[in-house]
């Protein structure tokens, strides 16, 4: 039987039982990112293949405390060039996992999808983020809360797969998988709970796989037994889901920026679906979540 993780530091003790992964940062002239590969590296679960400005780079790895002898570094100033040619890297055998650097999102993320290089797979990419808070008694999965703006159903299915996925490679066999809406009932008016008992269904007839599917669920009946208890709820995944999936960005953007900055939540978080994990962390993110962010992409290899 797997390990199902206790906290996010266990991601490190798991990423250590895993081959080293070579990590490729785009626009790798960032502090903040370097200080968390930096950290990586000391933990022995990655090596890194820095592309962008090397003169910069080479001046940033010294502030950092790093040595840059045995670090590849590849010199391309220019943040889209880099980006197009960190894929190809990987595409071409030359890495394991894609970190964003110094770049904007939108181009990090069309090297991400090039048709040529990219690392796209069949099915949508998804931002997932995995979080450790005081007032829950596990790890708890957000999706998707950075990328899919308004997921169309079959989307939300694939960004589901992905995140089950994801928990299932850190050892939850079968994932509860809470779908969120404002109420628990449905309301045809309301395309949030209608959705969310569509995958329900799916998932009772077997149409949605390795998981286990409740909604429509409000917040407080995902996360709390005594909330769904009140209403009533009689459910597997009320009170006890490993797993929220959110109806739009809107929602999932202020429930990530909620968990993180007012209840105080560590964060590691990745772009699943692709070829190989994709970091992607905000500029906003402490050295410590970027790190995890790293070691959960790194435990996923």
């Amino acid at each position: 039987m797997l390990m199902v993780l206790k906290n996010l530091d266990s991601l490190l003790e798991k990423a250590r039982k895993k081959t080293v992964s070579r990590i490729v940062v785009v626009s790798a002239e960032d502090l903040a990112v370097l200080l968390a590969v930096h950290e990586a590296m000391k933990a022995g679960i990655v090596t890194p293949v820095l592309v962008g400005n090397s003169v910069k780079i080479q001046a940033l790895l010294k502030e950092a405390g790093m040595q840059a002898e045995g670090i590849q570094i590849i010199d391309e100033p220019e943040p889209e060039k880099a980006a197009a040619a960190s894929v190809k890297l990987i595409s071409q055998g030359g890495g394991d996992i894609l970190m964003k650097g110094m770049i904007a999102t939108a181009p990090f993320l069309r090297a991400v999808l090039d048709k040529e290089y990219g690392l796209k797979q069949n099915g949508t990419l998804s931002h997932f983020a995995l979080f450790q808070f005081g007032n829950y008694h596990k790890l708890l999965g957000i999706t998707d809360a950075a990328m899919n703006i308004k997921p169309e159903f079959n989307e939300k299915i694939d960004i589901l797969n992905n995140a089950t996925s994801v928990m299932r490679r850190l050892g939850v066999e079968k994932p509860k998988v809470a779908v969120l809406a404002p109420m628990e009932t449905v309301n045809p008016k309301i395309e949030s709970s209608v959705h969310a008992a569509m995958m329900t269904m799916m998932n009772k007839r077997n149409q949605i796989k390795g998981c286990l599917v409740d909604g429509p669920l409000a917040l407080d009946n995902a996360i709390s037994m005594e909330a769904a208890g009140h209403k009533g709820i009689v459910s597997e995944v009320a009170g006890d889901a490993d797993i929220i999936l959110v109806p739009d960005l809107d929602t999932g953007n202020a429930l990530y920026k909620s968990i993180g900055f007012i209840a105080n939540g560590l964060v590691a978080a990745i772009i699943t679906g692709a070829k190989v994990p994709v970091v992607l962390t905000s500029r906003a993110d402490s050295e410590h979540s970027k790190l995890m962010s790293i070691a959960l992409a790194a435990a996923l290899e």
